[in-house]
């Protein structure tokens, strides 16, 4: 089972790029493998990113087969 993984702003920036795939079963495994595939540096913005699976905020649980999560970093502005 493959996931979709689009990665905005300061997320995309740190990570060096603005898709990614993985199959990871669940949400914690996902950040764990983000973490350690792209570093210390994207590890602190992942921490306060926002995850959106299949377009539904979540911070925990299982990843459906074939599901799209988008990484989204706090938005500044007004």
């Amino acid at each position: 089972m493959t996931h979709r993984i689009r990665l905005f702003a300061a997320a995309a920036a740190a990570a060096g790029t603005e898709e990614t795939s993985s199959a990871a079963a669940s949400i914690a495994e996902l950040r764990e493998e983000l973490s350690t595939r792209f570093g210390r540096e994207f590890a602190g913005v992942l921490a306060q990113c926002s995850l959106l699976v299949d377009g539904v905020r979540t911070d925990s649980g299982a990843l459906a087969e074939g599901a799209q999560v988008d990484v989204l970093p706090p938005f500044a502005g007004g």
